[in-house]
């Protein structure tokens, strides 16, 4: 089994000791709901049973795909075929900046990339990194780390969402030391 497998497995054990209820038992109050939307879903479970987002969103992924898979995933998608999706219409211009991103995160070391519908999400033993289209024209880059002071670059983001800062690039250009330096604080931290 491996290091993420584990770590699932251990926030499901943990989640069933939060709520005090068995995955099956969870599975049903979810399908009880008549809620089919994931946002739908997590949303009822963090305020009824008072889980925080991270848990709460991966208990929707393990209820709707027994595997623990991402709908990407569990469609036979790969990265690639996901990245097309994502970066399609106005949206295609970023691929090329996402790549450069990629390139120099993929230098950090080893993670796994878990396509999501609009983005991906970089883990380790948990996920460090998100990045994807933003607003504006602009690739996302969310970052999952503690203690460190926000700047006019580094946007701090409120608690409870799937990351804690994020970053908006334009140019290759961007993907500078600094920014690097925050992926590796990240990438540290998760691992």
């Amino acid at each position: 089994m491996s290091s993420l497998d584990q770590a699932r497995d251990t926030q499901l054990k943990n989640i069933e000791a939060k709520t005090g209820k068995q995955l099956a038992e969870l599975r049903e109050v979810i399908a009880a709901s008549g809620l089919a939307k994931h946002g739908e879903i997590r949303q009822m479970l963090m305020e009824r049973f008072a889980l925080g987002y991270g848990d709460a969103s991966s208990l929707v992924h393990f209820a709707l795909q027994s595997d623990g898979q991402s709908a990407a995933q569990a469609a036979g998608l790969s990265t690639d075929e996901v990245l097309d999706g994502i970066y399609t219409g106005a949206k295609a211009a970023l691929r090329p900046l996402h790549e450069s991103a990629m390139s120099a995160i993929g230098k950090l070391g080893e993670f796994e990339i878990a396509p999501k519908k609009a983005y991906i999400s970089l883990r380790r033993k948990r996920q460090f990194a998100m990045v994807g289209p933003g607003t504006k024209g602009r690739l996302e880059i969310g970052l999952n780390m503690k203690g460190v002071e926000p700047t006019a670059r580094l946007e701090a983001l409120p608690p409870g969402g799937m990351c804690q800062y994020r970053v908006f690039l334009t140019s290759s250009d961007e993907v500078d030391a600094e920014l690097m330096g925050w992926l590796k604080t990240a990438y540290e931290n998760a691992g």
